[in-house]
């Protein structure tokens, strides 16, 4: 019998059917009061659990938060340390560029992930407003993806007018992929004719070989300006199923080591014609024959940059390979310059400016004041030495006074160094010569000061040259780079090796300084070698000569 409500006539007179009632009654009574308490259970578990999720979530972002506090708030204080003003860069022992620039990378990947958790827990979250993003460079190939809306229902078979649209570009890549060049020549005779005719064969830098001159471009880019060794390309290579063995491409690379050398010739002979030179060098591991072990050798770098004394001479920088150190291989490098050499405090410099002066040839050294800087440097950071933190301190005002002057003629720069570095220099060896008297002679203080007042004449030579530079930075920066291919090569295999590298080097980072893409320009320098460029017109042929 259903259960409902029902009028009192309508009840029934039978007690066993009344009992019935009142027991389905009872029945359903208590399922309702089963399905209440359960319904009341589910949703304080939900609560319980939102709250739950809240919490975890309001964890999450604080914590994600922090960690990009944290990690901006190292950024701003590398940043400030490597390029900010120079008073500031007093924090970080031994950082190089290659080092900040790891570290660099390293926290922008931690704010990254940091970024992706903020938006997995809390997608509704308020974003910050998106940067200003720069175009895409004009020559990079467009391609282009439409996306048409689905039509509506009940709009089917309608015109439609388009009446704008949004437009978006996010940079894509295409593997690079080796291709093989199929080059034809067909032969020809003529009916009633003699003879066969043919077009010659194109000429190569590696004849009846297998490279063409762009792929000897990409093999000696990778090597010595990117700092890919050969046994690494090797196994690039063999992943496009290419088998390019590295022993055949150190081949290829002294062939074109060999191509090359008239223009790096012609790079050191340019620089020699410069007012001012820098010079500098650094080791260059090299496998000693027969042994299997290494030895050490160098790379003497030579740069020339006239830009911050306002000339519009191009910058280039000439390496030289050699066994040893000694003050005759910076005089055969240095052979018929007459000028100023800006160097650091190396004793072959020296040598080299007194022998000079015996043949009449003048030479004038003038010194770099962040060499000096370094030994004052060390022991300010490690808190040992009041006059070594008031030293760099006051060497910061002269390169803020640098900053203002770079590019300007060198009059103009002579000028403000004599109205304003003069004094600060003045007062710098004033303060040495006090102090050193007081100090242990055993000191490194005592050997930062004694290193100053040896080599005091060449250090204040920039205060009466415009044309001197306070530091020899720049052919440090030309420098570096070499020392990261160094790095990744571990040694050059052989001093025919080495002179390669020299040669190669030299030719990549002088287009690099000259903001000339290295592959593009060695392409077009090997195809026209190739095609017997005549050596009258060498100059042509140079990187801040290029054009595509």
């Amino acid at each position: 019998m259903p259960v409902m409500a029902m009028a009192a006539e309508e009840l029934p007179d039978d007690v066993d059917a009344l009992k019935a009632i009142v027991v389905a009654l009872a029945e359903k009574a208590a399922l309702l009061e089963d399905q209440a308490a359960r319904n009341m259970r589910l949703t304080a578990e939900r609560i319980e659990a939102a709250d739950t999720r809240v919490e975890v979530i309001e964890a999450r972002i604080k914590a994600a938060d922090e960690r990009i506090a944290t990690l901006t708030a190292i950024v701003k204080m590398l940043e400030r340390s490597r390029y900010g003003r120079r008073s500031e860069r007093l924090g970080i022992p031994g950082l190089t560029d290659e080092q900040c620039a790891f570290v660099f990378e390293e926290i922008e990947s931690g704010v990254g992930e940091a970024v992706a958790d903020l938006e997995a827990v809390a997608p509704d979250r308020a974003k910050r407003a998106p940067r200003p993003r720069k175009g895409f460079a004009a020559h990079l190939e467009r391609v282009e993806q439409i996306i048409e809306p689905e039509v509506p229902e009940g709009y089917e078979g309608l015109d439609r007018l388009l009446i704008g649209e949004d437009v978006s570009e996010r940079l894509d890549v295409t593997p690079a992929r080796f291709r093989v060049i199929v080059t034809r020549r067909p032969k020809y005779a003529y009916r009633n004719r003699d003879g066969v005719f043919q077009a010659p064969a194109p000429a190569h830098i590696v004849e009846s070989g297998i490279p063409t001159e762009r792929l000897l471009a990409q093999i000696a880019v990778s090597k010595y300006a990117d700092g890919l060794p050969l046994y690494r390309q090797e196994a690039i290579y063999a992943r496009d199923k290419v088998e390019l063995s590295r022993s055949l491409m150190a081949q290829w690379m002294g062939k074109v080591g060999f191509e090359l050398q008239p223009l790096a010739d012609y790079v050191l002979e340019r620089i020699k014609q410069g007012e001012r030179v820098f010079a500098d060098e650094t080791t260059l591991p090299t496998l000693a024959p027969g042994t299997g072990k290494v030895r050490k050798a160098w790379l003497w770098a030579y740069a020339r940059d006239d830009r911050p004394f306002g000339s519009a001479s191009p910058p280039m920088v000439a390496y030289r390979f050699e066994d040893g150190r000694g003050g005759d291989c910076v005089a055969r490098h240095m052979a018929g310059f007459t000028g100023i050499l800006q160097v650091d405090g190396y004793s072959a410099y020296t040598q080299l400016a007194k022998a000079k002066a015996r043949s009449n040839e003048a030479v004038a050294l003038a010194g770099c004041w962040a060499h000096l800087r370094r030994r004052f440097y060390e022991l300010h950071i490690s808190g040992s030495s009041q006059i070594a933190t008031q030293s760099v301190t006051t060497m910061a005002e002269l390169w803020s006074i640098e900053e203002e002057v770079r590019g300007q003629v060198p009059a103009a720069r002579a000028a403000a160094r004599q109205d304003r570095s003069v004094a600060i220099v003045a007062d710098l060896f004033k303060l040495w010569e006090k102090e050193l008297p007081r100090i242990s002679g055993k000191s490194k203080l005592a050997e930062a000061i004694r290193y100053a007042a040896s080599r005091r004449a060449v250090l204040e030579r920039f205060l009466a040259d415009g044309r001197v530079e306070i530091d020899s930075n720049i052919v440090e920066r030309a420098i570096r780079p070499q020392t990261i291919v160094r790095k990744n090569a571990l040694f050059a295999g052989s001093d025919g090796g080495g002179n390669t590298w020299a040669t190669v080097a030299t030719l990549l980072q002088t287009a690099k300084m000259n903001s000339v893409d290295p592959l593009a320009w060695l392409t077009q320098t090997l195809e026209r070698i190739a095609d017997r460029w005549p050596i009258s017109q060498i100059d042509q042929l140079m990187p801040w000569n290029y054009s595509s």
